[in-house]
């Protein structure tokens, strides 16, 4: 296994428990360090990070420096290369887990910044444990439970120095201002428990929307049927579905066929073609285009 280091308190602490724990469960443990150049200095934050390593005795080490472009904002980007780095690394040196450093603080700014953005359940629900990447490498969050206060005192203790990214506390980033602002001032007002909270809601809304998409591919499996140039469901069985299956159904056959994700809004518009039907035309999507054809919705491809 590999662990995610940055030179932080949360994956420094992982690192030395990781380093503490492998030996003892006959597992082979390295590290990987990404360097995404946006700061001065950071290739000499990264070796040493990578020093810090080698003395906690893990092996192998290794360094990898990315260059972060601009799709989707500075903070998607960096996530999109480094996840790459890191998948690259493990399949690179044989890693079957990389490790990530995610805490409970984390995952409570991931769900507030979520329901922030109206992003619905998949954002509400958090980061999970686990979860699996191409290749045959998966990734696990074995301190999701932990508060960052935690990872700083065990620092401490073990009388190792993390980094501290200045970038941790930049107001210019949002969740930076959820951590230094919005989260305390929950506290205050509402009482302690709040970050605990916000986490055990990702936990009940993962397990409600795990299942959800699973009995959506169950029932597409039955439903769903070639058409020309694309992929057909019966309207009868759409509109018998709650909404939440519905447009999960709906969702699943564009992103299964076309490869395209449809947001809210459109969701809700290809099911104005199963429910408020009065002869619409078709509906002309990004990558898709949807008409209602007798008792059937058609999903065929739009150049």
């Amino acid at each position: 296994m590999l662990v995610a280091l940055s030179g932080g308190p949360d994956s420094l602490a992982l690192a030395a428990a990781t380093a503490f724990e492998a030996p003892r469960a006959s597992l082979r443990a390295g590290a990987v360090i990404v360097d995404h150049a946006l700061q001065a200095g950071s290739a000499e934050v990264a070796a040493a990070a990578a020093a810090q390593a080698r003395e906690l005795g893990l092996d192998p080490v290794i360094v990898r420096a990315v260059a972060v472009g601009t799709d989707g904002g500075p903070e998607a980007a960096a996530r999109s290369v480094r996840y790459a780095a890191l998948e690259a690394a493990a399949v690179e040196t044989g890693a079957s887990l990389v490790l990530l450093g995610h805490t409970l603080d984390d995952q409570a700014e991931t769900v507030l910044l979520g329901l922030a953005r109206g992003s619905g359940a998949n954002s509400l629900h958090g980061m999970a444990e686990s979860t699996a990447a191409s290749a045959g490498v998966a990734y696990a969050r074995p301190l999701l439970g932990i508060r960052r206060a935690t990872t700083l005192q065990f620092c401490a203790d073990s009388g190792i120095t993390p980094w501290t990214d200045p970038q941790n506390s930049d107001p210019a980033f949002a969740r930076v201002r959820v951590r230094t602002t919005v989260l305390p001032m929950l506290e205050r007002e509402l009482g302690p428990g709040i970050a605990e909270a916000l986490a055990r809601t990702a936990d009940q809304l993962r397990e409600d929307s795990d299942a959800l998409d699973h009995f959506a591919e169950e029932i597409a499996e039955e439903l769903a049927d070639l058409a020309e140039s694309g992929i057909s469901l019966p309207v009868r069985a759409l509109a018998s579905n709650p909404p939440a299956l519905r447009q999960r159904l709906i969702r699943l056959a564009v992103q299964s066929e076309f490869h395209v994700s449809l947001s809210r809004s459109q969701t809700l518009e290809v099911a104005r073609l199963v429910t408020d039907w009065h002869g619409q035309k078709p509906l002309d999507l990004p990558g898709v285009r949807v008409e209602r054809q007798g008792g059937l919705l058609i999903f065929s491809a739009r150049e």
